[in-house]
């Protein structure tokens, strides 16, 4: 059966699990992830290993911790998130370690498939899947907060990390990140998630094969795969167009920064959004306001600003984005099955977010220019409202226990 806590954990101890996931996403996403873009010339530049093969590695990391996703979620479902959460603080650290001392590239590139793995078990995916379970009807808000809260991860590792590298290198830098995820995440993963993790009292209608294979679940997990390639690819390209464009070098980094914080605004709305409108029709609302946002980024070239102003409107879609893959399978399916449905559905966008810049600049490339992929990818977007609106027939939702009512969207 589906796992949820139970019981009704206490106030105190619930504010406890939230700070504590705040703390160890803002410091995984940091150190494995924002960290890796001020720190690859340095490494680039000691070695000798070229651009391209150390952005393979990394993208390597990405398909990794993609893969893992079924098989993470299906752990997560039997055990609770306390234990793949523990494992994957330990393994981050030591692969990030390892990775720092590598005498070589083949080694390197391992340590980042290693890396790649202790993901799966310590960015977003086990911790909404901590919050679904323990938060129940508040889990939104709870998500809501701890997605607010990584969106500081680049503001606060990105500078932390340029400054460790003018000062002890690449090397030295990645052991002081792999020292800190370790201090950082694994007491607290340990001390906080003892929340007691065992099945809800629930009868399934369908068991989770028959969701997994179901018009329904196909069709979304399509929409947010070609919306989760059209966000990561739009995003790396952002101010390779503005720079194509013109912009002054510092501009185009406003313009990244800017829709940083469009993501925080739009994750700050989408509370209102929830309350609003349907699951379906709120993804699809999401996903054809970056269709909008990146035609219009195709179309307008000038002035600068409202170049600006569009990218922080792009970057409020992507926070919108992030939320809607958070609670859509809960709302779809039940949080009774949220870490297995999850799973699986998490799976496929992580593969193309990971895929997504080399292969938005090969599109560029073929298209003729960045405007070129920009209307490629609006029109992705809007095809990816399409499949989210699409008839498609779902299967029942598990019957709680405490709510009998419990049916399907």
């Amino acid at each position: 059966m589906p796992g949820r806590a139970a019981g009704a954990p206490t106030s105190r101890r619930l504010t406890g699990v939230l700070v504590a996931l705040c703390a160890t996403v803002v410091t995984s996403y940091g150190a494995l992830f924002y960290a890796f873009a001020v720190l690859a010339p340095s490494i680039a530049g000691d070695t000798g290993w070229s651009q391209v093969a150390i952005t393979t590695a990394f993208s390597v990391a990405s398909l990794a911790g993609a893969a893992c996703g079924i098989p993470v979620g299906r752990m997560l479902q039997r055990f609770g998130p306390r234990p793949v959460m523990v494992f994957g603080s330990a393994l981050g650290a030591a692969s990030v370690a390892v990775m720092a001392l590598a005498p070589d590239f083949a080694i390197f590139a391992c340590a980042w498939a290693l890396i790649g793995v202790a993901t799966a078990g310590l960015y977003y995916a086990p911790a909404f899947a901590a919050l679904t379970a323990w938060f129940g009807a508040r889990r939104v808000r709870a998500i809501t907060t701890l997605t607010l809260a990584g969106g500081f991860a680049s503001t606060i590792f990105a500078p932390f990390t340029a400054f460790l590298d003018g000062r002890l290198g690449w090397r030295g830098s990645y052991l002081v990140l792999a020292g800190i995820l370790l201090v950082v995440t694994l007491p607290a993963h340990a001390i906080a998630l003892r929340l007691p993790w065992q099945p809800q009292q629930a009868v399934a209608r369908a068991p989770d094969r028959d969701v997994l294979g179901s018009p329904l679940f196909v069709l979304m997990a399509s929409a947010g795969t070609v919306t989760a390639f059209v966000s990561y690819a739009s995003l790396v390209a952002l101010p390779v167009l503005l720079l194509g464009r013109g912009a002054a070098p510092a501009l185009a980094a406003w313009a990244v920064g800017l829709a940083g914080a469009g993501q925080v605004g739009g994750r700050l709305v989408y509370p209102l959004l929830d309350h609003r409108l349907r699951p379906r029709t709120r993804a699809a609302f999401v996903f054809g306001l970056l269709a909008a946002s990146l035609l219009a980024q195709s179309l307008v070239t000038g002035p600068e600003w409202l170049s600006v102003a569009i990218a922080v409107v792009g970057g409020a879609a992507r926070g919108l984005f992030t939320l809607v893959n958070a609670t859509l399978p809960a709302e779809l399916w039940g949080p009774e099955r949220y870490p297995a449905i999850s799973g699986v559905y998490q799976a496929p966008l992580a593969a193309a977010g990971g895929l997504a810049p080399g292969a938005g600049a090969a599109i560029a490339a073929v298209a003729g220019g960045y405007p070129a992929l920009f209307e490629i990818l609006a029109a992705l977007a809007a095809v990816a409202v399409v499949i989210a609106l699409a008839p498609g027939r779902a299967v029942p939702r598990p019957v709680s226990a405490s709510n009998p009512r419990m049916t399907s969207d």
